[in-house]
């Protein structure tokens, strides 16, 4: 199973960006989980969002809940991050990960994409 992270680039405070995770297998993506995580230089990796495939339900990290929203679209084996209002502190690589079960732990996601990095200045 492969994932092809994309959509990162240099955004202004108060911009958007979409993410976007295409996965190769329908299988993977149509029975499992999809998560965002972000790792910022010298901090931990953090969960950002996820969304169960199968049935649509979502999580957010209380940093982004209100700003980010997460989608699928199961006919594109693709998940989106849809990032708006963006804030310096949101400059991170970004990583999406698929898994068996919507969980906030790196750790319980079997399958990564390599990341792209998103960076929020003027």
């Amino acid at each position: 199973v492969q994932l092809q992270a994309s959509g990162g680039g240099l955004a202004q405070p108060g911009g958007s960006l979409r993410l976007s995770c295409a996965v190769s297998q329908s299988t993977v993506i149509d029975h499992y989980a999809v998560g965002w995580f972000r790792q910022a230089p010298g901090k931990e990796r953090e969960a950002v969002s996820g969304i169960m495939v199968s049935d649509g339900r979502t999580y957010y990290g209380a940093s982004v809940k209100g700003r980010f929203t997460i989608s699928r679209d199961r006919a594109k084996q693709t998940a989106y991050l849809q990032m708006n209002n963006l804030k310096p502190e949101d400059t991170a690589v970004y990583y999406c990960a698929v898994g068996p079960y919507m969980r906030k732990s790196p750790g319980d996601y079997d399958y990564w994409g390599q990341g792209t990095l998103v960076t929020v200045s003027s």
